[in-house]
């Protein structure tokens, strides 16, 4: 049994040494590169840093950030990548959470770290590529390594302000992946297109999958996502089959007339996550692509990116609302009312989830998680942890998971208890709304609907007073040029509130 993705890497190696793993649109690294590289940093690394030490990495969409990440693993240390991009106060305040003794950042990036508040070392990754690797170095820094020792750290945001370091295991994240793989049926011929940051949750798919399989991925460019068409053409240059995208990833080339120009010719797998699918959209890709395998993906950064699946089999509508299907392998979910007793069948409840996929916790803060990471109150027995979402669910009689929204936004107005998700899926049928997001402001007691396109506020209106009752209807409509997203392809829901009045 594999316990580190140590031995995933030295496997694929051995067995597609020349075959190409990572690719940009300037260059490529096979898998004995990549080897090559990690041994290199891994041996540098390691003879600054004691094993089981966190490592920041700041590195930015290309082939050598997957060889980086690697490389900090290959020291027996974990890493906690950080986009550039990010505000420097930010970015600081992760340094502060963080407090790492090294920053690994390429020299596009070096002169930003230079302004940051960080009093370790900062190391540029290309000075250190080529460092000759010592076996013995390496084996002695990773011979405490095991399954349940930290891989990396992301973060998250915090209800404080303070982001949270969200620790994952090497056990965990191949559980996920061996997972993942399963469901979408992948193998060594397989080529993902990546389109989450690599810093993001969602790139672990893209990384991962390859060093496992001896599969291929793509970093695809990020300004080919505002120019579809050409995205397209990059997926057929590449012969990319897979694309393990953000809801927001998928939906753009659909709204943007892409398949009116052309279509990816290669693709047969589609896995989308991270919000609601406008089926109006995913509707567009299964009439140009019907032979694709589409799959609808939800779970949260804590239980390793994805916890639960649904297979998409059926021809979807412009007003379909899928489910989040049933848990992957190695993944349990409970609904739990508000005071931890199990939910009635077919009753809404908290999803929780346990399992070992599990995070390790949020780093250096041991009461937020003791808060969210709590023994199975259905359990009495023995130690079993639970992670609470926040989210909630209901379960069909067969057995398949719904999503019926974030325990946060659902609101008391007007003496009602309303689902903010529900006006945005009214929205969202409305011809002429291409993206929405419903906001309230409870200080003034307004329901606020942000959206995108081409619809009139009276025509939006309209249909609202037809399918809801008064108390839902939006008072305030601010139709926008664009819908602002994070870099995580969700909705950007604090620069909206910006717009209340």
């Amino acid at each position: 049994m594999d316990l580190t993705v140590l031995k995933w890497l030295d496997k694929t190696a051995a067995v597609y040494a020349d075959k190409t793993v990572f690719s940009d649109k300037e260059t490529s690294l096979t898998f004995s590169q990549l080897n090559h590289y990690s041994k290199s940093i891994g041996t540098y690394l390691a003879r600054k840093v004691s094993p089981c030490s966190p490592v920041v990495v700041m590195s930015g969409r290309h082939v050598l950030t997957p060889a980086c990440y690697l490389g900090v693993v290959r020291a027996g240390c974990f890493y906690a990548p950080m986009d550039a991009s990010m505000p420097a106060a930010r970015l600081n305040q992760i340094l502060g959470v963080i407090r790492a003794p090294i920053m690994l950042v390429d020299r596009e990036h070096a002169q930003i770290a230079e302004t940051l508040d960080f009093s370790g070392e900062i190391l540029i990754l290309e000075d250190i590529l080529e460092t000759p690797a010592e076996e013995a170095l390496l084996e002695k820094a990773c011979a405490g390594l095991t399954g349940t020792s930290p891989l990396y750290v992301i973060f998250t945001s915090g209800s404080t302000g303070v982001p949270k370091g969200v620790i994952t295991s090497h056990q965990s994240l191949m559980c996920y992946i061996d997972a993942v793989c399963k469901v979408l049926s992948m193998d060594e011929t397989d080529v993902l297109g990546n389109q989450s940051p690599l810093d993001y949750i969602a790139a672990i798919r893209d990384i991962y999958i390859p060093v496992k399989l001896g599969a291929s991925t793509v970093i695809l460019p990020k300004n080919e996502f505002s120019m579809p068409a050409k995205l397209f053409e990059t997926l057929n240059a590449y012969h990319v089959t897979t694309l393990c995208w953000s809801v927001a990833g998928v939906e753009l080339p659909a709204r943007l007339g892409a398949f009116d120009v052309i279509k990816p010719e290669f693709v047969k797998k589609v896995c989308f996550s991270g919000s609601v699918m406008p089926c109006k959209y995913l509707k567009i890709w299964q009439e140009h692509l019907p032979d694709v395998l589409y799959v609808n993906q939800y779970g949260p950064t804590e239980a390793t990116a994805s916890c639960t699946y649904y297979v998409v089999s059926e021809k979807v509508e412009d007003s379909t609302v899928l489910p989040i299907g049933v848990p992957y392998e190695n993944y349990r979910i409970l609904l739990l009312n508000e005071d931890h007793t199990a939910t009635a069948p077919g009753d809404i409840g908290e999803i929780c989830v346990s399992g070992p996929i599990l995070a390790l916790g949020y780093y250096g803060n041991p009461e937020k998680t003791a808060e969210s990471f709590l023994q199975n109150p259905l359990n009495p027995n023995y130690r079993e942890l639970i992670y609470k979402t926040g989210d909630l669910g209901r379960f069909r009689e067969d057995g398949v998971l719904e999503f019926h929204g974030r325990k946060d936004r659902q609101i008391k107005h007007m003496g009602h208890r309303i689902e903010l998700s529900e006006i945005e899926g009214t929205a969202a049928e409305i011809p002429g709304v291409e993206e929405c997001c419903a906001l309230y402001q409870k200080e003034k007691e307004l329901l606020y609907l942000f959206y995108s396109g081409t619809a009139s506020s009276k025509e939006i209106t309209l249909h609202f007073r037809k399918v809801l009752p008064a108390f839902m209807v939006p008072r305030k409509l601010v139709n926008l040029e664009s819908v602002p997203h994070l870099p995580n392809g969700k909705v950007d829901m604090q620069t909206l509130k910006t717009y209340f009045k």
